[in-house]
């Protein structure tokens, strides 16, 4: 058999909850979890080689974690994940409920809105941390295995609507091949409605141990930098390098643009001390503009972790990134596609490979800003 396609929803609605497919190096399980705040919770372990992913249909088509042979990608979250949205209160009244569920190694943050929580004049939250895409469930859901081109394909549909506001799909392919060490994200968000809408999206990949660690560093072609405030600017003779988990370190952000090839792709690197672990993403400028670069090196109980983060945006409140003209603006049945590889690296030629392509990609000058700039920065 060279192709099959399997609807994973219809064995859900079947009770058919713990099922497997596939060969010994294309191949998937699909369970449901029973235990705690995960309890209910689908999750899809994709197989391709040595390599796999846990996806997680209840969470916005999340990914929680992956694995390159023995070596596990992700983070240690103080919270007990993954989670069941309905133990988080996205619009609970400070506005950070988001936090409660935040335990993946790649999340959504979209899709109306993707930054900072916004309260009105009378302390009303207007836009929740984050959105509300990571807590959503998928409508639709099947897995493909083509074993001819040794590929193993996951779609999914997630819809975020409220009647009178909002009716927005994000339709995402997430891909995997025998010869390549990435993870392949391809997503499609439309506007169902027949009024223009805006969307934010913002990647929020999140890395731990053992690619984060004392000496870890961060390779990207920068070609501007922003601390996102003064605290983060005390940092900025050390943007790019970790030191070892202090319980007293507070979360340092910095906001970029990047530089890219002819193609539009650009390309970053998260290498631990002694490069033999790291993980890359690559994405396209033109589909996603802004990176931030989330560094919260506290204690390993409390979330020893780092977050890559390409957008269409940067993470401030709705208003603030209005006002500067970074939202996407979708006509009634327009849609806007987004993509991004995330690269498991393992071997020290991969590494080298990769530093180098980053390498060439380096713009001749740097504009790095020694405080924040109130086009760039809320706070």
């Amino acid at each position: 058999m060279k192709s099959s396609t399997t609807d994973l929803l219809a064995l859900s609605f079947a009770a058919q909850l713990n099922t497997t497919g596939g060969s010994d190096s294309l191949g998937w399980k699909f369970q449901r979890l029973g235990i705690g705040q995960s309890c209910g919770v689908d999750k899809l372990t994709v197989r391709c080689g040595s390599q796999s992913i846990d996806i997680l249909p209840t969470r916005g088509m999340g990914i929680w974690q992956a694995h390159q042979g023995d070596v596990r990608f992700g983070w240690d979250s103080p919270i007990a994940g993954p989670i069941h949205p309905m133990w988080v209160d996205v619009n609970e009244p400070s506005g950070l409920g988001w936090l409660d569920g935040f335990d993946e190694m790649m999340a959504r943050c979209g899709l109306a809105s993707n930054g900072a929580p916004e309260f009105d004049a009378t302390g009303q939250l207007i836009w929740p941390l984050h959105g509300r895409i990571a807590n959503l469930p998928a409508s639709k859901l099947s897995v493909e295995i083509d074993e001819a081109v040794g590929q193993i394909t996951v779609r999914g549909t997630v819809v975020e609507n409220r009647f009178h506001f909002r009716r927005l799909q994000l339709e995402t392919t997430i891909s995997m091949r025998l010869d390549s060490n990435e993870i392949s994200i391809a997503d499609r968000v439309t506007n169902l409605s027949d009024r223009t809408d805006t969307i934010q999206m913002l990647y929020h990949n999140n890395f731990g141990s053992p690619v984060l660690e004392k000496g870890s560093r961060f390779f990207a072609p920068v070609k501007k930098l922003v601390p996102r405030n003064l605290h983060a600017a005390a940092g900025l003779n050390q943007w790019d390098q970790y030191g070892a988990p202090d319980p007293e370190y507070a979360e340092q952000v910095y906001f970029m643009k990047l530089a890219a090839d002819t193609d539009q792709e650009s390309l970053v690197m998260l290498s631990n001390a002694q490069q033999s672990t790291a993980v890359s993403i690559r994405h396209n400028v033109s589909q996603l503009p802004f990176f931030s670069l989330w560094k919260n090196t506290v204690g390993t109980s409390d979330g020893y972790v780092t977050g890559l983060e390409p957008a269409t945006n940067f993470p401030n409140p709705h208003s603030f990134e209005k006002q500067h003209d970074r939202t996407i603006h979708l006509g009634p049945g327009n849609d806007y596609t987004m993509s991004l590889h995330i690269g498991l690296l393992t071997e020290p030629t991969a590494i080298q490979a990769t530093l180098e392509k980053i390498e060439m990609l380096q713009p001749g000058a740097t504009e790095i800003h020694e405080g924040p700039t109130s086009d760039w920065c809320s706070t």
